[in-house]
């Protein structure tokens, strides 16, 4: 049931590496849980705003953060700004997990799009008591429909090289598509969407797979019918290297549910409170969250 939230905090998160991050704590007034959004690439925190308020109006304290290079935690400039795709996961989102970590309530995560990768990546990911993610695909254009895959492959093969050659990072503004990204992100971004299942098959990433099939935690992978970027074969792709966790994948069709298309983006849209429901219910029916009930 619905409850009065209480204001949100903005707070300053420190990675492991000393880096300061933007972020933000929903909390609940009656707290039976806390969950962690690890959010898409190039996504600022506030996209996830009104989940966030639905969560704690429900009972489940809610952060968001701003990975390094992106909104809050960005620098004055992207360019000669250094870092990897993954210090996102092992850095940033650790750092989120370690804040709530403090309190003595169930840990749950809810990833979109690189969220859900950032998961399998965590130092401290078994503070987390269940995962569910939405759009987490292996990012691999041969996923998609026909149309959609020409389209990203003129992206990666004509257009970033130059916009970045020219920049000196990945700029998405000039385009019209989102937030910058940093140049590191863009290389290890490029290069793991060359294979079929993403960065399991880079051969210099050879240990994440042992590195996952050790992940026991349940994890929801739901994915829409229509997120032409990450659909139900993509997901599988990736979310097959949780072999030794206890999954379930969730293919949602929109107009089943009356709702307006969800796409990549749609899943935290006014619009999908539906879906947001049904993850809040999923988690509190997790064995960790009833114990503390």
């Amino acid at each position: 049931m619905a409850t009065e939230s209480l204001a949100p905090q903005g707070l300053t998160l420190t990675a492991a590496d000393g880096y300061q991050l933007g972020a933000t704590l929903y909390p609940a007034s009656e707290p039976r849980g806390q969950i962690l959004v690890g959010s898409a690439t190039g996504v600022p925190q506030g996209f996830y705003r009104r989940f966030a308020e639905f969560a704690a109006s429900n009972g489940f304290t809610t952060l968001t953060l701003d990975y390094r290079g992106i909104g809050a935690s960005a620098p004055a400039s992207l360019k000669g700004f250094e870092m990897d795709y993954l210090d996102w996961a092992d850095k940033d989102l650790a750092a989120g997990v370690d804040y709530l970590g403090q309190q003595d309530l169930p840990l749950y995560l809810v990833g979109h799009s690189f969220g859900g990768h950032a998961f399998g990546l965590l130092p401290n990911r078994d503070a987390i008591h269940a995962v569910y993610t939405f759009g987490t695909g292996a990012g691999w254009h041969g996923w998609m429909p026909k149309g959609e895959r020409r389209k990203v492959q003129v992206m990666w093969n004509l257009v970033l090289p130059l916009i970045v050659a020219i920049k000196g990072y990945q700029a998405w503004n000039w385009l019209g598509l989102g937030e910058d990204l940093p140049k590191g992100v863009y290389r290890d971004w490029k290069h793991w969407c060359r294979y079929p299942r993403y960065f399991f098959e880079d051969p210099k990433m050879a240990w994440l797979t042992e590195h996952f099939a050790a992940v026991r935690t349940p994890i929801v992978g739901a994915v829409s019918l229509d997120d032409l970027w990450a659909g139900p074969e993509s997901r599988d792709a990736f979310m097959s290297a949780f072999s030794g966790a206890a999954y379930q994948p969730r293919d949602i069709d929109p107009k089943a549910l009356g709702l307006k298309p969800l796409g990549h983006m749609g899943y935290f849209r006014p619009y999908a409170e539906p879906l947001w429901r049904d993850a809040l219910e999923w988690f509190a029916s997790q064995p960790r969250a009833a114990a503390a009930a």
